[in-house]
C-alpha cells in the first residue's frame, strides 16, 4: 500500500521564518508525519528577509517558469528548494520579484500593512497549486497554516474540484489568532476568482478582515484544527456549527494525536462543497 500524502501549505516555517508559533508547528509536524509513514510535501514564500546563501536555497528549474495570472497581470513564478538534513526534509519556496523581494513580511519598515497584500496572497494560493500540480503529486491531505493560505481550501473545492491532482484531496485548516487587524483592498474578491468559479463561492472572505479569510477557509475545508488558545470566538462559534471533524487545542500538544486525526480524515467519504 503506498504512503498516505500530506502537502503543507504554511507563511512560515522554522528556521527559515520564525513569526509565530505557526513556524515552530511546521516544522516539528511535518517531521513528526514522516516519521510514521507519510509521504510529505511542504510550500511557503520566498518572502526577501529569508536569506538564501544561510540557508542554501536553489532554484528549481523544472519547476520556474509558470506565470501567475492576477488582475489580468502575469506574474512570473520562481520556485526555490531548501533542505532540512536532520529530518530529510525538503521545502519548497515560492518567489516573484515584485511581491516577494523586500525586508519585511506583511508590513513596511513603519509598520504600515502592505496594499497589495491581497495579491501577495493570491500569488501564493495559486502558485502553490499550480506548483503541486508541476511536481506531478497527488495530495490525499492539504493542511494550511495561516492566514496566507485561506484561498486555498476555496479554490481546491471550486476551480480545482476536477482536476485530477486535487480532485480527491481533503483540506484542513489550523485556525490560530488573528493574522492581521487592516483590511485587504476593496478588490480584493475581484482578483482572487480564478477560472471555474464566480465571485458568489468567496463572498464570504469579501470583507477582506483577518476573520472573514479565516471564517471562508473554514467554510471550504473537510477538518479544521484549532491552532492556538488566542482563537477568535465567532470563529470557535462557527466551527461547533459547522459540524465538521476538530482536533482541538488541548490535542495538538502530541503528534500521536495529530496522527490519528489525519487517518480519521483520509477514511473519511470526501463530501464535495457545491
Amino acid at each position: 500500500m503506498s504512503k498516505p500524502k500530506l502537502l503543507f501549505i504554511t507563511q512560515e516555517m522554522s528556521p527559515f521564518l520564525e513569526l509565530s508559533k505557526i513556524s515552530e508547528i511546521t516544522r516539528q509536524l511535518p517531521q513528526a508525519m514522516q516519521e510514521k509513514g507519510f509521504e510529505i510535501r511542504i510550500l511557503m514564500p520566498r518572502f526577501g528577509n529569508i536569506n538564501e546563501r544561510r540557508n542554501r536555497l536553489h532554484e528549481v528549474i523544472r519547476l520556474s517558469g509558470m506565470n501567475i495570472i492576477i488582475d489580468d497581470n502575469d506574474n512570473p513564478l520562481i520556485i526555490k528548494v531548501a533542505s532540512i538534513p536532520s529530518a530529510r526534509m525538503q521545502v519548497y519556496f515560492l518567489d516573484n520579484e515584485e511581491y516577494f523581494q523586500r525586508k519585511y513580511v506583511f508590513r513596511d519598515k513603519e509598520e504600515k500593512f502592505y496594499a497589495d497584500n491581497d495579491e501577495r496572497m493570491i500569488f501564493f494560493c495559486k502558485g502553490a497549486l499550480e506548483t503541486v500540480k508541476k511536481l506531478g503529486w497527488a495530495p490525499d491531505l492539504i493542511h494550511c497554516h495561516g492566514w496566507m493560505t485561506s484561498l486555498i481550501p476555496a479554490y481546491v473545492k471550486t476551480s480545482y474540484k476536477d482536476d485530477p491532482t486535487f480532485k480527491n484531496s481533503k483540506v484542513i485548516y489550523s485556525l490560530y489568532e488573528n493574522g492581521f487587524t487592516e483590511t485587504l483592498s476593496p478588490s480584493f474578491i475581484q482578483k482572487s476568482v480564478m477560472n471555474g468559479m464566480t465571485e458568489k463561492q468567496v463572498e464570504t472572505y469579501a470583507t477582506g478582515t483577518s476573520s472573514a479569510l479565516e471564517t471562508g477557509a473554514l467554510e471550504y475545508s473537510d477538518a479544521v484544527v484549532i491552532g492556538s488558545q488566542e482563537v477568535n470566538p465567532e470563529l470557535l462559534n462557527n466551527v461547533k456549527k459547522a459540524g465538521k471533524p476538530v482536533l482541538e487545542y488541548n490535542l495538538t500538544s502530541d503528534s500521536e494525536n495529530f496522527y490519528n486525526f489525519y487517518e480519521e480524515i483520509t477514511n473519511e467519504e470526501l463530501v464535495h462543497v457545491a
